[in-house]
């Protein structure tokens, strides 16, 4: 008996036919458009969203960005400091803007660990932002007070483990980088230490020269000046490897403590639906303008170092970083103010 066969009439092998070359004209022509608008852009003022208020790392960045790194484009770049509550303020004006490549995002570590921080909010800080580009990253220091006892890093340590909740360590305040700095060494290291927020890293660094607490971890540019005058004295850098601008400074990784590794980064997001010639266009302006040997010059003073690379490979750190801070944030029990 001859197997049962269901032949698909003519006219509907026809009509598939027609469909797959209408869909084929019309991603070629839709392709055509996104190029369009990419070549086209931008056709008006960029605005970069800054969710904090001026001054600081971020702020330094932005600025960078916008003077430096997109001069090339034919529009200006506006610079819009917004800050309040913890950078949610300005993170989801992004979020919630027309996915155009006209508003932009300029966001730090803090970015990578909003939700963990903030489970209910009106927009999804993971997958609302398309990342665009890593501009810089900057390592920073653990600082202690002069008169505390430990030379190094893993006399530190040692001191921490067999004094269980005596030493304090001075932040910016609950989810700032400093905060979170600590509370990962916290974690790898297994140590039990306080926390006292501060309003902002440099009343905590006062603090720990006047010897109210004990230690903390802050930016370069803002602690090295104490450690040359004697009133701190450094143990460690926090990057996986040792800094061209303290090389003689151990890392906290060959200190005891393998796989720490704490950058506060800067980068560039998008909204997430935003075409990707223009994000393409976006990166590669960038990249292109961190070549220059005089834009190295003028971050390092900051202790800032810039970094290259794609979107895909941005997208891909920054969801590396989420991981990494929500187990932190879990297993600290930290909540937001």
């Amino acid at each position: 008996m001859t197997p049962y066969v269901k032949l698909k009439p003519a006219w509907m092998a026809a009509l598939s036919a027609v469909l797959v070359v209408g869909s084929s004209v019309a991603n070629a022509q839709y392709k055509a458009l996104l190029d369009q608008e990419a070549a086209n852009y931008p056709n008006r003022a960029i605005r970069l969203v800054v969710p904090s208020a001026p001054g600081g790392g971020i702020d330094i960045a932005a600025r960078f960005t916008a003077q430096r790194l997109l001069a090339s484009l034919p529009q200006t770049v506006v610079v819009d400091n917004r800050g309040g509550s913890g950078g949610l303020l300005g993170t989801e004006i992004v979020a919630k803007a027309a996915p155009d490549g006209h508003t932009l995002l300029l966001n730090g570590p803090g970015g990578s660990y909003l939700k963990a921080l903030y489970p209910k909010l009106s927009f999804d800080p993971e997958n609302d932002f398309a990342p665009v580009a890593f501009i810089l990253r900057q390592p920073w220091v653990l600082a202690v007070h002069p008169g505390l006892a430990p030379q190094s890093m893993i006399e530190f340590i040692k001191l921490a483990k067999s004094k269980p909740g005596e030493l304090r360590y001075g932040t910016g305040g609950v989810g700032s980088a400093s905060h979170m700095g600590v509370q990962l060494l916290r974690s790898m290291a297994k140590i039990d230490v306080v926390h006292v927020p501060y309003k902002g890293t440099g009343p905590a660094t006062l603090a720990v020269i006047g010897g109210e607490i004990q230690f903390l971890i802050g930016s370069v540019a803002a602690i090295n000046t104490h450690a040359v005058s004697g009133r701190l004295r450094l143990l460690a850098i926090t990057s996986a490897a040792r800094s061209a601008l303290l090389p003689a400074l151990p890392t906290i990784a060959e200190s005891g403590v393998p796989g720490y590794e704490f950058d506060v980064w800067y980068g560039l997001f998008a909204p997430v639906k935003t075409p990707r010639p223009v994000i393409e266009k976006l990166s590669a302006t960038i990249n292109r303008s961190v070549q220059q040997a005089d834009s190295r010059e003028r971050l390092s003073a900051d202790g800032l170092e810039m970094v290259t690379g794609s979107p895909q490979q941005f997208d891909s750190f920054f969801r590396a970083e989420i991981t990494k801070w929500r187990k932190v944030i879990q297993e600290g029990g930290i909540r937001a103010e």
